[in-house]
């Protein structure tokens, strides 16, 4: 099955995005890199603001597509659940060149400049802790993690921790920050319990 136009484009403008951030990326490339007119363009996009919003979308769907991956399987613990789900991004990291997260990127970009970006992209994080902390209270019920803790707010507290570790990855072109923030995240949720 062939892309349509504005997969193309959106695709594209998701690589570009990542390379390049919102400031940087010019319609007038995106269109040269695609080979699709200007018209195509804004029969799918009002604007450019439209079009990045719209491959935040994407970004996300293949976000969740992740997580359901990795969360609903059942064959597995559920701190292992979580850990698969970063080691698959981390994995696309890797493919990508350690460009990091797009949420990350365009959050830092535009945050304080863009109400509209800065509300979207703090859905998008709040969406994913959601449902981390689903996975996480699952496991807090099986005893992996302390019957105290909330999940939410590991859930939260995990994803503002990958964050800065992609950002540290993104830097230095190196996955060890990732790793090793994981390891010492999962570590230290989990230790309480297995030290009883």
């Amino acid at each position: 099955m062939t892309r349509s136009t504005k997969q193309h484009l959106i695709e594209a403008g998701l690589q570009m995005l990542l390379e390049r951030g919102y400031h940087g990326l010019g319609l007038d490339a995106l269109l040269a890199a695609t080979g699709i007119p200007k018209g195509s363009f804004y029969h799918h996009f009002t604007d450019k603001e439209d079009f990045a919003l719209q491959v935040v979308d994407a970004y996300m769907a293949l976000v969740h597509a992740g997580l359901d991956a990795c969360l609903q399987d059942r064959t597995r613990p559920p701190l292992a659940r979580v850990r698969g789900f970063f080691e698959l991004t981390q994995q696309a990291y890797r493919e990508q060149g350690y460009l990091g997260c797009l949420l990350g990127g365009v959050g830092q970009e535009l945050s304080g400049v863009s109400e509209t970006f800065r509300a979207k992209i703090e859905a998008c994080f709040a969406a994913i802790a959601a449902r981390l902390a689903a996975c996480l209270e699952e496991a807090r019920q099986r005893g992996e993690i302390p019957a105290g803790r909330d999940p939410r707010e590991l859930a939260d507290l995990l994803v503002d921790c990958w964050e800065g570790a992609a950002l540290r990855s993104r830097l230095r072109r190196d996955p060890a920050s990732l790793g090793a923030m994981l390891d010492f995240y999962l570590g230290s949720v989990a230790e309480p319990v297995r030290g009883r």
